[in-house]
């Protein structure tokens, strides 16, 4: 089982709708991928001010939970604060959950020895939900590590199964595959690099497969140009050449619940922008 934590511990400007959500509650989880070992751009710490979510993920954060910046720590609204890191590799990997409320119960990992000792997920459950905080494997320049990318995915996938078991699962994160040619701008060339190989793709078929839904192709199925990751290599984001790796990925029955699912592409500071999903629950 997950290690359990204390209960106290564009189209051309941005993507996605207006976020004017329906019902009588709006609940905001916002994915962000900021690393935490090197200073927090000011204008990233405004963005998240400014967003106010309930719940902000945090991927790729580098950075052990007694190293966290203090102007992290003390961002306002998110008094609720939750760090997974690499075990032994400082600088790898990590990821951070903050919320606004305090969850009922949080847990690191996803049960499996190979993989959770690289500080890969959190997860919080709230009354009505689990949010699910990841940052999937990279498969390595050359596919070098394809083979423990497709394990990861398997053990997964079963977590994430186990969860919706017992209620509905929002996923927020870095998941390092582009689904669909949509979703990337040069397929052709790609079809053997890390995050579109048919394997990768397959694997994020099989979690739609399991009632799971990607909440932005729901809501946005023909958006082009609808990218979260940019290299930093030949102005590829000036020139918006870029991949959508970045998602938040609901059980399919919160459907009903979903207002609106928002790729930030404006907010800069990272080869990834923010994303946010906002959910009447």
């Amino acid at each position: 089982m997950p290690k359990r934590g204390k209960k106290k511990e564009e189209e051309e400007e941005e993507s996605g709708g207006d976020g004017t959500g329906t019902g009588t509650g709006q609940y905001k989880p916002v994915r962000d991928h900021i690393t935490l070992g090197s200073p927090v751009q000011f204008g990233r710490r405004q963005w998240v001010q400014e967003e106010a979510p309930d719940v902000l993920c945090l991927q790729e954060t580098k950075c052990a939970a007694a190293a966290v910046p203090a102007e992290v720590r003390a961002l306002p609204g998110l008094p609720h604060q939750f760090w997974c890191s690499a075990k032994e590799r400082p600088g790898y990997s990590g990821v951070g959950l903050l919320a606004r409320s305090e969850p009922l119960d949080v847990t690191y990992g996803i049960g499996d020895p190979e993989h959770d000792a690289d500080g890969r997920v959190v997860t919080a459950e709230f009354p009505s939900l689990f949010v699910v905080c990841a940052y999937v494997p990279n498969a390595g320049r050359g596919l070098v590590r394809l083979e423990p990318r497709l394990r990861f995915d398997a053990a997964f996938l079963a977590f994430l199964r186990r969860l919706d078991a017992r209620k509905p699962v929002l996923l927020c994160g870095d998941l390092n595959v582009a689904h669909a040619e949509i979703d990337l701008c040069h397929p052709r060339a790609n079809r053997s690099s890390a995050g579109f190989t048919p394997q990768e793709r397959d694997g994020f078929s099989r979690l739609l497969a399991a009632g799971f839904v990607d909440s932005f192709r729901h809501l946005y199925p023909e958006a082009r140009g609808a990218f979260t990751f940019w290299t930093y290599l030949g102005g590829a984001r000036a020139r918006n050449v870029g991949w959508r790796l970045d998602y938040a990925v609901l059980s399919r029955r919160l459907l009903g619940a979903l207002c609106d699912s928002k790729i930030r592409n404006t907010v800069t500071g990272s080869d990834h922008c923010p994303i946010t999903a906002l959910l009447a629950v």
